[in-house]
């Protein structure tokens, strides 16, 4: 598929307030209470998980701990101040969003038609470009990636799953697209796959 280039800036998106200064204010008048949390309840991830993730990926906070963390998953660190990580070099993309998709060769049967899905990759330097690609072309991705990065598979998410009977039907590319999109994100902003020359060929090839 053809990478389309864009080198405008979307000023649509979320972008870093630094107008207070980064000072912390606390209202020393304030009377409420301190909010308790039961060691039970369960976190809310400000990072949206594709829906086919969320009744299997949640934990409380009794079942969370460093120990826990998989060989090879994502952790964030403050290595700002740290001359001997050079890995944030690798990192070049922002954020990505399949923000829609084109159906091709759509007929009344429904044979031979096929989805491809329109990605758009921000990268740190402001521009951004537009890809195609079919769900196929994803799968080959992630089994190419595997082979790479063996020790690496618990930071490679699972691809949505596949339906013969309700792969046109509008929930289920919702779906689809929301579980695409997280994948996406989640290898272009690993500096560990970033570089990568298979996912280079995927998006610019």
């Amino acid at each position: 598929m053809e990478a389309i280039p864009n080198e405008q800036n979307n000023n649509g998106r979320a972008s870093d307030d630094t107008s207070s200064g980064g000072a912390l204010v606390l209202d020393t008048n304030t009377t409420s209470p301190p909010i308790s949390q039961s060691p039970n309840s369960s976190i809310t991830s400000p990072v949206t998980s594709p829906p086919y993730w969320i009744s299997t990926h949640q934990r409380s906070v009794s079942n969370i701990s460093v120990e826990s963390i998989a060989a090879g998953a994502i952790t964030l660190l403050d290595n700002t101040d740290s001359p001997h990580d050079n890995k944030s070099k690798f990192c070049w993309a922002k954020s990505v969003y399949i923000e829609d998709h084109v159906m091709v060769n759509e007929h009344r049967t429904g044979i031979g038609a096929f989805v491809v899905w329109n990605i758009t990759v921000e990268t740190l330097r402001g521009s951004s470009f537009r890809v195609r690609k079919r769900y196929s072309e994803f799968v080959d991705l992630r089994g190419r990636l595997l082979q790479t990065f063996p020790s690496f598979e618990s930071a490679m998410p699972q691809l949505p799953p596949k339906s013969l009977i309700s792969k046109f039907r509008p929930k289920f590319l919702e779906n689809r697209r929301q579980g695409l999109q997280y994948f996406l994100n989640c290898i272009l902003l690993n500096p560990e796959f970033s570089s990568s020359p298979v996912l280079k060929e995927f998006l610019f090839e």
